[in-house]
């Protein structure tokens, strides 16, 4: 299986409920550092696993929308614990959006998987990685 990685970082307010959470159930801030791995069983036609151009430019466009942003205020997330694990889903579910959309060619339909990893510091982090169907990203 061929692999790309691509890398960027979000900054964001958020809070949580639940006793779980302790001293975090107040507002407080974290920069994620984010990677998305794309793999594949074979390179496309071009002998790329994905233009990482394209990559990187649909990350940093579902990023966006975080960004600097309270995670309590933002409509899509409404009601939600915004933990490190909602978000890597919430990132994968909007990158193979993307893919379905052709933003990031229309070779990068022959993706098989993706895994989203969220970095909250140099030694925490979160991760949620899922198949694709063939074409259908």
């Amino acid at each position: 299986m061929y692999s790309l990685c691509v890398r960027d970082h979000v900054m964001i307010a958020h809070s949580f409920r639940g006793e779980v959470f302790g001293p975090a159930q107040r507002l407080h801030g974290a920069t994620y550092v984010v990677d998305v791995e794309f793999r594949r069983p074979s390179l496309d036609a071009d002998q790329l696993v994905v233009d990482i151009g394209l990559a990187s430019k649909a990350l940093r466009a579902v990023l966006a929308d975080l960004d600097y942003r309270n995670l309590d205020e933002h409509p899509a997330l409404a009601g939600q614990n915004t933990t490190t694990e909602f978000l890597a889903r919430w990132v994968f579910d909007r990158m193979v959006a993307r893919i379905a959309a052709g933003d990031l060619g229309a070779a990068a339909l022959g993706i098989r998987s993706l895994r989203v990893k969220l970095h909250e510091s140099h030694v925490a982090w979160a991760a949620f990685e899922g198949e694709l169907e063939p074409g259908a990203a």
